[in-house]
């Protein structure tokens, strides 16, 4: 498995809809990748927001990170993102509880 971290800030104003939208583009994102497992959604203190998401591999990540725009509700949910702070990978070696 792999843990897939996406820092970003959100417009001003947004972040109320930009988690409204999630379950429309969560439902979007594991249709489309079935290989998404689990997703947690973080905002941090400095007001930046961590975007944790499990694959079953780093295939399946890859191939999101390349195709998700083209799918409508993840394109409508990525508008709300102001500046995007990086995208990180990380394999899971152990796990509790396990998934």
């Amino acid at each position: 498995m792999v843990m897939e971290f996406a820092r970003f800030t959100v417009h001003e104003g947004a972040e109320a809809e930009m988690v409204a939208d999630r379950p429309a583009m969560l439902a979007a994102l594991r249709a489309r990748f079935p290989g998404c497992l689990a997703a947690y959604l973080t905002k941090e203190d400095d007001d930046t927001w961590l975007d944790v998401i499990l694959w079953r591999t780093r295939a399946d990540a890859d191939q999101s990170a390349r195709e998700i725009i083209t799918i409508p509700e993840c394109a409508a949910w990525l508008s709300h993102i102001a500046k995007a702070g990086g995208l990180r990978h990380a394999e899971v070696l152990d796990a509790w509880p396990a998934p």
